[in-house]
């Protein structure tokens, strides 16, 4: 088990440090996260690492995972695709289902605890049956929100409305709401299994097993099979830059549980790549870390051509690489992609292939754009920030007058 002394070399013991002064004021408390799914997804990712750092702190955390029925994910998708600005259709029935399997697993809890925090859209009404079992609820808001569907947000507003505070990953997703709202940016462990250090030999070994050959410079996206992650363009962006420069493609993903829309998403990529020899598509398993990390290091650019995007945890792990990482210029991705700097900022599939394009004939400047991010990772995005931020938010929790912080 990794323990916070291990991250002292990499942030440094200052950093480390710090953690343990701030969670002093907090002994003795009870924390419990919920989310809708223990595999798949940055937000199982981040709670894996979290919570049990929080408890070597001394901080009782606890983890809660709901669960329901196809008919229910189908909802929480709808809510999901509305709050980043689809246009959907929310039936009566439909809500009312949602609200009936919050109640079921309602059923499910009897913790009492100091502080609950909840995580999307899944678990949100659970505050209607259990208000009484906590003195604090927090709604923590992972995805782009800055332009929700209306009688999406409308619904979730009652909701979210009878929480104490909500996070954010950037202002811009801050909605109205009657009570204080908080900025904490998602992160990554430097020391998991998909982004520790790994040889020479683990990368070949992973890339032989694959199936997945380094004859051509390597383009990379690795993301949930997901409309919103834009892999069809990047296809297009691919056959553009392949017109003048040998190059291949490598679409890699999983499923999440609370995804019903992937299978539909992972087909149409495979019609839109069908015929093509130098476009490799992997369906990679949820606990599939070791193996994204290693195809992460042999790529030469990494894309992550989002056009809604919470924050994109992918591209911090491209960052922490070293490698030049080409983004959608789409919410969280801008506060880590600054052109000519950290990394490329794109708008359509052609700036895309411009971009690719470019780095594959200046390998030196995506070299050092790769040196540069990974510092950038190291002092913005890292795993002790998140719970730096996580701890001054419990303790701001008791200072009802902050509105908006940034932490």
């Amino acid at each position: 088990m990794k323990t916070l002394d291990d991250y002292k070399p990499i942030v440094g013991e200052a950093v480390v440090g710090q953690l343990y002064r701030l969670a002093e004021h907090l002994q003795n408390r009870h924390f419990v996260h919920i989310n809708s799914t223990a595999v798949g997804g940055g937000v199982a990712e981040i709670l894996s690492c979290v919570v049990p750092l929080l408890n070597q702190l001394g901080l009782k955390t606890t983890w809660e995972v709901i669960m329901g029925d196809p008919a229910f994910f189908e909802v929480t998708k709808t809510f999901h695709n509305g709050l980043q600005g689809y246009k959907v259709d929310l039936a009566p029935a439909m809500l009312e289902h949602y609200r009936e399997i919050n109640r079921q697993n309602a059923r499910r809890f009897s913790w009492e605890a100091d502080v609950v925090l909840v995580h999307d859209p899944q678990p949100a009404s659970l505050i209607e049956m259990l208000r009484q079992q906590s003195r604090r609820w927090v709604w923590r808001c992972h995805v782009d929100a800055s332009r929700p569907n209306l009688t999406v947000w409308r619904f979730l507003r009652e909701i979210v409305k009878q929480y104490d505070a909500s996070i954010f990953s950037m202002s811009q997703f801050a909605q109205n709401l009657p009570h204080p709202q908080y900025l904490i940016r998602p992160s990554i462990d430097p020391l998991s299994e998909k982004n520790r250090e790994l040889t020479e030999e683990e990368i070949q070994a992973v890339l032989h097993r694959l199936g997945v050959e380094k004859d051509k410079p390597l383009i990379l996206q690795i993301s949930r099979f997901d409309a919103f992650k834009d892999p069809v363009g990047v296809i297009q962006a691919f056959r553009l830059v392949r017109r003048h420069t040998a190059c291949k493609l490598l679409l890699a993903g999983g499923e999440a549980t609370d995804d019903p829309e992937g299978p539909e998403i992972l087909a149409r990529v495979q019609e839109a790549a069908r015929g093509e020899p130098d476009i490799q598509i992997l369906l990679l398993p949820p606990d599939a870390h070791h193996e994204i990390n290693a195809l992460q290091r042999a790529a030469d650019i990494i894309v992550q051509k989002s056009t809604r995007e919470g924050f994109g945890l992918t591209v911090t792990e491209a960052m922490w690489k070293g490698r030049a990482v080409i983004g959608g210029a789409v919410g969280g991705i801008v506060l880590q992609l600054r052109d000519y700097h950290t990394g490329f900022l794109v708008h359509s599939p052609e700036g895309c292939a411009f971009r690719i394009r470019y780095l594959l004939h200046h390998p030196e400047m995506a070299r050092r754009m790769g040196k540069t991010a990974k510092e950038f990772v190291r002092t913005h995005f890292l795993i002790t920030r998140h719970i730096r931020d996580f701890l001054t938010l419990m303790i701001l929790m008791n200072n009802p007058d902050n509105r908006l912080i940034q932490l």
